[in-house]
């Protein structure tokens, strides 16, 4: 299943995002979380069909407020710190006496929400505001994403790929897969280089057996690419130049 794999890189990244948020801020070093608006903003817009825009790049430390929607009449607080008095705090602020119409969303960065989401608040700007919609972390956005279409988890993954790091290519990896093989087939094999006989794969008693504990979660990142090297294999012996086998043997025997 496509969708898969790219929802586990979208779930992975978000998280240590809002791990290293709680650990830098304790060590006062703030940064990240400045840069987390405009990751957040880019976001929703891409995941929400917003028009988000930084009001602090405007207008310097807002009350109340981060980004805003003109368009859709949004107004958001961006927030590694995620209580009750924040979010009362920000809804009484006087500012947003000027955005009655708008609705009011505050986005926890780094903490879990769910517990900020049954609460009921002070509201006296009268804002739109609903707690258990308007209220997100993590868990309530990859919930959003996970049922979104293929396509759109894809997009997503793509932007947060560019903004939050690399992962092995998986056209490039196809590509190289194949050139390796193609190297392989040239060589010639005798009987020497047969691998005896091996049971159908089973990740977890490997692990065990090879004593791989340290290394399980390096395997079980990579290991969602194996569809590609077997279909790679299975071109091979449909050539029927030389069998899967030998090339397994060779690779076992030079690393």
């Amino acid at each position: 299943m496509n969708r898969n794999p790219y929802f586990n890189y979208i779930d992975e990244k978000l998280h240590v995002l809002a791990r290293r948020i709680e650990t830098r801020g304790k060590l006062n070093l703030l940064d990240i979380h400045l840069h987390s608006e405009n990751f957040y903003l880019h976001f929703f817009n891409l995941l929400y069909g917003y028009k988000l825009e930084n009001l602090n790049a405007k207008l310097q430390n807002v009350e109340a407020i981060d980004l805003i929607d003109h368009s859709n009449k949004i107004v958001i607080q961006v927030s590694a710190t995620c209580t009750k008095k924040k979010v009362d705090s920000a809804l009484e602020k006087k500012k947003l006496d000027n955005y009655k119409d708008y609705s009011f969303k505050f986005i926890s960065i780094s903490k879990d929400a769910s517990k900020l989401r049954k609460k009921t608040f002070k509201n006296p700007n009268s804002l739109t505001f609903n707690p258990s919609s308007d209220i997100f972390d993590i868990a309530s956005v990859l919930n959003d994403i996970l049922n979104k279409p293929a396509t759109q988890i894809r997009e997503l993954y793509k932007f947060i790929k560019e903004e939050l790091g690399n992962e092995v290519d998986i056209v490039k990896l196809d590509s190289n897969l194949a050139s390796v093989i193609n190297i392989l087939s040239k060589e010639k094999w005798d009987d020497a280089n047969k691998s005896e006989s091996v049971n159908s794969f089973e990740i977890k008693r490997k692990i065990i057996y090879n004593d791989l504990e340290e290394s399980k979660d390096i395997i079980n990142e990579y290991c969602i690419y194996y569809k590609k090297v077997d279909e790679k294999y299975s071109e091979f012996d449909a050539l029927g130049v030389n069998k899967s086998n030998s090339v397994l043997a060779t690779i076992k025997r030079e690393y």
